[in-house]
């Protein structure tokens, strides 16, 4: 059978008006145009599927079955057509991030906050993890979009920078004293945790003069480091950008030399799947910064 999806159409309205004439006049067709693909379609399927008379038509048994079921599937498509558009549009949906604490807390949270409002139909989700284990979940196909401590050596992984970032040593009071960093590594350090990616480029850096870190305390939160500081309990390495709140009210950067080199944070995805329309709707406003 050579039947298209057009004639299906025309027979369906056909069968919901039970006129060719109105049939045509709602799909802005000639009336002819209805009765050719009406026949077409009963000569293909070898049926009589209207029983013609002076005015208007009505259904054949074969033609009401075969209304019930086309009329279904039409309904199903225009749905699935509807939905599409609504995703498209953004009047339903789901944005699905990825980002450590102090990324969500100093860098999202406004454009989460836009997007929301933009979009209020579209559900926001954000799972708070490490760098390291943001990529498996993209790679998992578990969120959109991540946000990471860049470079990112995979290749399954493409990535755009957002902004640099600056890491510091952070202490309770100010000084004009100038630290190297065998110094630094001589003091009390309060520093996060081996697993994030952060500790690991402050190894690497320190690990290229040959200094190995042994701090006094290891934390899980970027948070959690300044109010050690604020506490006397020790030195931190922060990041700049996130230590607003604290620094020369509370906590004072010391003067490193050399500075810690910038590095960036960025947004991932998976290279190989279409970023969804949520996610490039939420690219676009970090792009409009």
């Amino acid at each position: 059978m050579n039947i298209k999806l057009e004639q299906y159409k025309i027979f369906n309205e056909a069968a919901t008006t039970l006129s060719f004439s109105k049939a045509a006049r709602n799909l802005f067709i000639t009336q002819s145009a209805v009765s050719q693909a009406i026949s077409i379609l009963e000569k293909e399927l070898q049926i009589q599927l209207f029983v013609r008379m002076r005015k208007g038509v009505t259904l054949t048994k074969e033609g009401e079955l075969l209304y019930q079921s086309i009329n279904q599937a039409l309904n199903l498509i225009t749905n699935a057509e509807n939905q599409l558009s609504n995703l498209s549009d953004l009047k339903e949906g789901e944005l699905v991030l990825a980002a450590g604490d102090s990324v969500s807390e100093f860098f999202l949270t406004p454009y989460l906050s836009k997007f929301h409002d933009l979009f209020p139909n579209v559900a926001i989700k954000v799972i708070n993890r490490t760098s390291i284990e943001i990529y498996e979940l993209l790679k998992n196909g578990q969120v959109d979009l991540g946000f990471v401590n860049l470079p990112i050596h995979d290749e399954s992984l493409s990535y755009n920078e957002c902004f640099v970032i600056h890491d510091i040593f952070v202490g309770k009071n100010p000084t004009d004293k100038v630290y190297t960093y065998k110094e630094l590594s001589k003091l009390p350090l309060i520093l996060l945790e081996e697993s994030s990616n952060s500790r690991n480029y402050l190894n690497t850096q320190f690990a290229k003069n040959g200094i190995k870190l042994n701090p006094q305390m290891e934390l899980g939160a970027h948070s959690l480091l300044l109010e050690c500081v604020k506490e006397r309990l020790g030195v931190a390495c922060v990041i700049r950008e996130f230590s607003s709140r604290y620094l020369d009210k509370e906590v004072f950067e010391l003067n490193v030399q050399p500075p810690l080199p910038n590095r960036s944070i960025g947004y991932a995805y998976l290279t190989r799947k279409s970023l969804s329309a949520p996610s490039i709707k939420f690219i676009e406003l970090i792009k409009q910064k």
